[in-house]
């Protein structure tokens, strides 16, 4: 039996990796992704890089996807960003998106 297509609106979950120089990065991807409805977090590594988990309506992580990779912070300067573990959710994991310690 062939599973029926998901609904465009079934949440997306995916990880971000930024490399680079990535001041502030953390606090204005909190912003962004506040302010485009989605939850999860971000957390500074001690690589110097900037991972997380972002959920939400697909079209909505595909958005904030594109500002990390073309707009970000003021102080950063992106060489890299990756999006991994990628797949669609039954429900959000997250109540609100934070920037973890």
């Amino acid at each position: 039996m062939v599973a029926p297509p998901r609904s465009p609106s079934t949440p997306l979950s995916g990880g971000p990796h930024l490399y680079g120089r990535v001041g502030a990065i953390g606090r204005r991807a909190s912003g962004e992704a506040k302010r485009l409805g989605l939850v999860g977090w971000v957390q500074n590594t001690s690589h110097g890089t900037v991972q997380g988990q972002i959920q939400g309506p697909p079209a909505r992580v595909r958005e904030l996807q594109e500002w990390l990779r073309k707009v970000g912070s003021p102080q950063s300067r992106i060489s890299q960003a990756e999006f991994s573990n990628e797949k669609k959710i039954t429900a959000l994991e997250h109540k609100d998106f934070q920037i973890l310690k």
